[in-house]
């Protein structure tokens, strides 16, 4: 019995750890989830029920560590001051993703979401934010509100290139605000936050188009993927904060290079 146990929430831990750890990281958690499910086999509860909950248990530890920030922004928004332009540029970067996601949601899943693309991504990916860290401008950005209303929407723009698999919708995000002169801590900042509307939205979507394949089968497997991807998104979140005016975003370039090459080799040789 215990081990039926195992054999069933191994991966459910698996996948949810793999989402708390790769969501808010700039190494696409679409592509490792991907990835990882090609590499065990993993099919999840029906209905997309997994792949939903273990995305809300991310949002929600995001939503935990920038509560403060939230209750600001929803007190403090409807009058002029810096909560006000924060709230603009979160609905300015939003939107782009939003309309395109909206339209191009189906083809994309459709003709995209596979392992090969997911590798390609991840390479090109990763050069581009060696590049960029190099060649990027001395900050002038230094918190949320000082983005402005253009360079949050080119923001979002960057942020809809991430609905290809591999990109990375927090790398997306991060780098296009490098290069329009955020310093690293408020481009992660900016990124993160701007994730809640954005995965809502990108969820609760989803389960509107999944609704008549919704069950309850594979609750168990539900619960613990969730729990797991809100832990490891908690820790993974205020880690980033906490290192990344340091080791900068470099290294995650290298790491993408090294696991899309790997796993392409991988495609090719099995």
């Amino acid at each position: 019995m215990s081990e039926a146990l195992f054999e069933t929430y191994l991966p459910a831990i698996l996948m949810g750890l793999v989402e708390g750890l790769t969501e808010f990281l700039p190494i696409s958690s679409t592509g490792h989830l991907i990835l990882l499910g090609e590499l065990i086999g993993f099919q999840g509860p029906p209905g997309k029920a997994f792949e939903i909950s273990i995305q809300l248990g991310a949002i929600l530890a995001v939503m935990w560590i920038y509560r403060g920030t939230l209750l600001d922004l929803l007190t403090r928004a409807w009058r002029p001051g810096r909560e006000r332009y924060y709230a603009i540029n979160l609905g300015l970067a939003f939107l782009p993703a939003a309309v395109i996601g909206a339209t191009l949601h189906g083809p994309i899943t459709t003709l995209l979401f596979s392992p090969w693309v997911v590798c390609a991504a991840l390479i090109l990916g990763g050069i581009a934010i060696i590049l960029i860290e190099r060649a990027r401008p001395d900050p002038a950005i230094h918190s949320v509100p000082e983005i402005g209303p253009l360079a949050a929407l080119l923001i979002g723009c960057g942020q809809a290139l991430a609905m290809i698999p591999g990109t990375s919708r927090s790398g997306a995000t991060i780098i296009t605000a490098l290069l329009l002169g955020a310093d690293r801590r408020t481009a992660a900042e900016f990124s993160f936050v701007l994730a809640i509307p954005t995965m809502l939205a990108a969820s609760a979507y989803s389960l509107w188009k999944a609704r008549h394949g919704l069950a309850a089968e594979g609750i168990g497997q539900i619960a613990v993927g969730f729990v797991v991807a809100f832990a490891v998104a908690l820790l993974t979140v205020r880690w980033v904060l906490s290192v990344i005016g340091r080791i900068g975003f470099t290294p995650f370039g290298w790491y993408r290079i090294v696991l899309g090459s790997a796993m392409l080799a991988f495609l090719l040789l099995r």
